[in-house]
């Protein structure tokens, strides 16, 4: 029987040039010989909520299960809205979780949650961290991880670690980017050549401090900011780069750290929401508080000195956990 699903989320790949994980898993369960449609690829979020409306009413006969990608910002609201469409034309709806901050949202916006999460006909959650928050809120939740489809990641063994960061991430405040430049600016006191590349969207704010901080410590020679680069475009630039840093403040499972874990960049990041459920501290990767630059250079340093010379092996060995192969029998089990 071909199953007919629609999958409501930002469809802005095209757009964006960001592979986000809708484009990959609806093109996964593509291959698998399931119809997809998608809703929706309006970049006005007015347009976009209209469009995934209007979608899910017209589709409401004719497609076995709705997939909804919900975050904790406006994008909460999409899946509220389209999951009570949902619910009056009885059609089974799917939340998948995303963002570090929906136990905040849920603890905001109770009633709300319970209209989207009681009903839905199952929660799937790609971080352990939001399986336990929504089961400490009484959603039953279960674990499926964003997948990666780890045979395009090629894995750099790199002999020699040398004070080149990389960083992959939007330009907004929850990322907190300036920390990295801070760090930056304390690792040159010791490594004259330390240079830093920021791949990612200007969004915020958080863009025009950044500049005006890195000028100001004068670090323009050591800096790079890309914008956004395909997926293709910044794996290949990663090759000149040796320690993946990771800065934000709020996150859940960042697809970017496990790209960087997959392609042998050892990993600094900070120890926040889901963070600690995906990287072992000390294992296979290195954990600091939010907003301490001399924690996280110290754990540069670490790298540097070869302290954790087994970092990037071990990453990559539990990323590739992650892939479709590993994974595909749960989605098949609740596609069924």
């Amino acid at each position: 029987m071909n199953r007919k699903i629609l999958y409501i989320g930002n469809n802005l790949t095209k757009k964006t040039k960001y592979n986000s994980t809708m484009a990959v898993l609806s093109k996964l369960l593509e291959s698998e010989g399931y119809s997809i449609i998608l809703s929706s690829d309006k970049t006005n979020k007015v347009l976009r909520l209209l469009d995934m409306c209007f979608t899910t009413f017209l589709k409401r006969n004719s497609v076995d299960y709705i997939l909804i990608d919900t975050f904790s910002t406006i994008n909460f609201y999409y899946a509220l809205i389209v999951s009570q469409i949902a619910r009056i034309f009885k059609v089974k709806y799917i939340p998948i979780l995303h963002g570090g901050s929906l136990p905040e949202r849920i603890a905001k916006n109770i009633f709300l949650s319970k209209l989207i999460f009681n009903y839905s006909y199952k929660n799937i959650a790609p971080s352990f961290y939001l399986k336990n928050e929504f089961e400490k809120k009484g959603f039953e939740t279960q674990f499926i991880p964003n997948i990666l489809e780890i045979d395009d990641y090629k894995f750099k063994t790199r002999k020699t670690i040398k004070p080149r960061l990389f960083w992959v991430r939007a330009f907004k405040e929850i990322y907190n980017p300036t920390l990295a430049i801070e760090v930056l600016n304390k690792l040159k006191k010791e490594y004259s050549t330390a240079s830093l590349c920021m791949v990612g969207p200007f969004v915020d704010d958080s863009y025009k401090k950044s500049l005006e901080l890195f000028k100001t410590l004068g670090l323009e020679d050591s800096i790079e900011l890309t914008n956004v680069l395909l997926k293709e475009e910044w794996h290949e630039k990663s090759k000149d780069y040796d320690i993946f840093i990771n800065t934000t403040n709020f996150d859940n499972t960042p697809v970017s750290v496990m790209e960087a874990m997959a392609l042998g960049l050892p990993i600094v990041s900070t120890n926040v929401g889901g963070l600690p459920f995906l990287v072992e501290n000390k294992i296979d990767g290195l954990l600091v508080d939010k907003e301490n630059v001399d924690e996280m250079t110290n754990a540069i340093k670490a790298i540097l000195n070869n302290k954790y010379p087994n970092l990037a092996f071990n990453a990559r060995q539990k990323v590739e956990g992650f892939s479709w192969g590993n994974n595909k029998e749960k989605w098949l089990e609740i596609l069924k």
